[in-house]
């Protein structure tokens, strides 16, 4: 596991209750496998839920005031082609499920990464952003 993994499993732990050191629960693997495995990464699935029609909320959680709340039939509509359903299915629950799980935790997710309201430009900003959402958490 590398150190990007580590220290984002010790955020989305913090946001989810807190996971074990070294442990992850099946969620934030979800969210992680979403955030890394988008094209272009944090940006590439804001801006997939963006054209969504999910712009009005992606800018409230990068932004620096309050977060606005997506549906999980909002969340699941945007990520279908994500493979949410597929990833899900891995996990033994239903896309709707899942959705509504990753409905509350993906906006702090979010609003933690882009904790100055823009997006981290390179891995080492990212880094940073973890690490200091991990010393307010």
């Amino acid at each position: 596991m590398g150190l990007f993994d580590q220290i984002a499993g010790q955020v989305l732990g913090s946001l989810a209750g807190g996971a074990q050191s070294g442990e992850q629960s099946p969620l934030l693997q979800i969210v992680m496998s979403l955030i890394q495995n988008s094209e272009g990464g944090l940006g590439g699935l804001l801006g997939r839920l963006g054209q969504a029609g999910l712009g009005e909320q992606v800018a409230s959680w990068v932004g620096t005031g309050q977060n606005l709340p997506v549906t999980p039939e909002q969340l699941g509509q945007a990520l279908e082609r994500s493979g949410l359903g597929s990833m899900a299915a891995q996990l033994g629950v239903s896309g709707e499920q899942m959705a509504s799980q990753l409905a509350p935790l993906l906006p702090a997710v979010v609003d933690g990464l882009t904790p100055n309201g823009q997006l981290p430009e390179s891995s080492d900003e990212l880094l940073a952003a973890l690490g200091g959402f991990l010393g307010r958490s």
